[in-house]
This record gives C-alpha cells, sequence and structure tokens, in this order.
C-alpha cells in the first residue's frame, strides 16, 4: 500500500498466492482522500452512488474471481472522479470535469499542483503496485474487472450481460466469449466500449509486455 498512510491509494488481496492471474480493478471505490476537498468532490451523495464514482459491483467480482484463481489482485482506493488510473497521464480525460450529465465542482478549477499532488498520491503508486505484480513472472495473465452502466442518461439500454474486451490481442477474449454465450449470456465483443486507449491501464501493463489479457 502507499500514498497517504492513513487513506492507502491501493489494495492487494492475496499478494502471496501462486496463480498466473493478476486480477485488476482501476475503479473499485468511490472513495474521495480527505485532502481531496475535505473528501468530498462538490457532488450530491446519490451522485457518489452512481457509476460516474466508481464501477458498482467490480471490487467484489475482482476479489472472488482472484480467490477462485488463487491470484492476486490489485485495487485502486480512490474515485475515479478524484483521478482515473485507466488513463494515460496525458490524458483529458484524467481528471474529468464533465460524466455522464454531472459537473464535477471540485476539478473545474483543479490547478496543477492539485492534478501532480494527485498523480503523486494515488494514480502513480498504484500503477507501481499494478506493475510490480504484472512482473512477478514470465507467465501473468492480466483480467481487468469493470462495470458498464445498464443505460447512459439519454441513450439506448444496452444489451449486454458481459461486455470483453481487447485490443489487438484476442488470445483469451475469443475463447472467453465463445464460453460465455454458451452460458446463453448477451456478450458484447468490444462493447459498449472500445478495447484501447493507447496509455491506459492494460496497455501500459499488458500490451505493451506481450501478456495475454482481457
Amino acid at each position: 500500500m502507499a500514498g497517504n498512510m492513513t487513506q492507502p491509494s491501493f489494495h492487494i488481496d492475496g499478494a502471496d498466492r501462486t496463480g498466473r492471474w493478476l486480477f485488476t480493478c482501476d475503479h473499485a471505490t468511490n472513495h474521495v482522500p480527505d485532502w481531496v476537498g475535505g473528501g468530498d468532490l462538490g457532488l450530491h451523495p446519490s451522485d457518489m452512488q452512481r457509476h460516474i464514482a466508481f464501477d458498482i459491483g467490480a471490487a467484489a467480482v475482482t476479489r472472488k474471481l482472484a480467490g477462485a484463481m488463487d491470484s492476486p489482485a490489485v485495487l485502486s482506493n480512490f474515485s475515479r472522479l478524484v483521478i482515473d488510473p485507466n488513463r494515460g497521464e496525458d490524458d483529458p480525460t484524467l481528471l474529468m470535469q464533465l460524466y455522464d450529465g454531472t459537473i464535477i465542482p471540485a476539478n473545474r478549477h483543479a490547478d496543477a499542483s492539485m492534478r501532480e499532488r494527485r498523480l503523486t498520491e494515488l494514480y502513480r503508486p498504484y500503477h507501481t503496485a499494478y506493475a510490480d505484480l504484472a512482473d512477478r513472472h514470465d507467465n501473468v495473465v492480466v483480467c481487468a474487472i469493470h462495470s458498464f452502466t445498464p443505460q447512459l442518461k439519454g441513450r439506448p439500454t444496452r444489451p449486454w450481460d458481459i461486455g470483453v474486451l481487447y485490443a489487438g490481442d484476442d488470445r483469451l477474449a475469443r475463447p472467453f466469449m465463445a464460453a460465455c454465450r454458451d452460458q446463453g449470456w448477451c456478450v458484447g465483443d468490444n462493447e459498449p466500449y472500445v478495447g484501447h486507449l493507447p496509455g491506459d491501464a492494460v496497455d501500459r501493463h499488458a500490451l505493451r509486455l506481450s501478456l495475454i489479457h482481457i
């Protein structure tokens, strides 16, 4: 764990597990550190319970799968609205100012020093832990767990039970999607999002290292 000593920027489950998988959860929580606006981004509490603040249900799925596969998991301990670890450092949406129709007041006027502090205390320690776990042996398989909201404001309902994302390397994605369809699930092939943003977490820790991933 790293970052503020009383508010670690990440959690690792099963660091000593011997399985080859690495499960990750970039958007595990809606937690706002107390040094960011006194722990308040200026949003109504109900907004902090929405998908804009974290990936609902993803942390529990991550921990369940990691335990089942006897493999470690790393989970962020800060809201994606504080800083998004699934973005490159130069991505303009790293500190989101508007998300699904909701303005993020604490980010509208966040200056360079605040951005750097969030990078130093939250974002970079999480990615260092991620990299260390991905490097623990030479045949790691990365499984990044996210969730998606069934319907964005003003948009059609999304039909998929599960979305499978990948980018160029479909060694795991293709058989996994086939297995999901065999269960009778409606599967999104790189839906509702495309599987790749330059500099995102999977690009940084799996694609660039040629690790099998999903």
